[in-house]
């Protein structure tokens, strides 16, 4: 019988048989969801925080994310549920200090989004909707300046094309004629 609740659960959450777990220290932030830690067995970890999205560096409120988070976990022992990894060879993963949700905090104090793409645990959902309605954080930017991250990146890709350079125009005089 044992086995046949155990074959249950990892048939109905795969996520579970497959999620690691590391205890590390994060030595450097690189953005509001995006940092390295060093591993007890000294291996360095790229780690990006799993269903949310932090301003990036050049966009509004990009510096005091990474600060937000630097304060959180910088220096400290970090627990990571790992999710997965990214296309960019990152865990992706949740953050815990001393039993804190990393991710959930930061969504909480107006320093990230709920990431809906990847949103598992939606209480992430109904912590940003109640920093946005508090006016924390990001929030309490104007409104022109609140944009959301992905939509932030898929602006930067978007750019102007081109301006050809302006044809030579064409004379009678370079066809022989008057």
């Amino acid at each position: 019988m044992p086995i046949r609740i155990a074959l249950l659960l990892l048939v109905c959450l795969p996520e579970l048989a497959f999620a690691e777990q590391f205890i590390c220290r994060v030595m450097t932030i690189s953005e509001g969801d995006t940092f390295n830690c060093l591993t007890t067995n000294n291996k360095r970890l790229r780690v990006r925080l799993a269903e949310i999205d932090a301003p990036e560096r050049k966009q509004p409120y990009g510096a005091e994310a990474r600060q937000a988070l630097s304060e959180l976990i910088v220096d400290k022992q970090v627990l990571l549920h790992v999710q997965e990894v990214d296309r960019y060879g990152r865990k992706l993963a949740r953050a815990f200090v001393g039993g804190i949700d990393v991710n959930y905090t930061l969504v909480a104090q107006g320093a990230a989004w709920a990431y809906t793409k990847q949103l598992k645990d939606h209480r992430l959902k109904d912590a940003e909707t109640l920093a946005r309605n508090m006016g924390k954080g990001l929030w309490q930017l104007p409104a022109e300046d609140i944009v959301a991250p992905w939509d932030w990146r898929y602006a930067g890709r978007i750019t102007a094309p081109e301006k050809a350079k302006p044809s030579r125009t064409a004379s009678f005089s370079q066809f022989g004629g008057g």
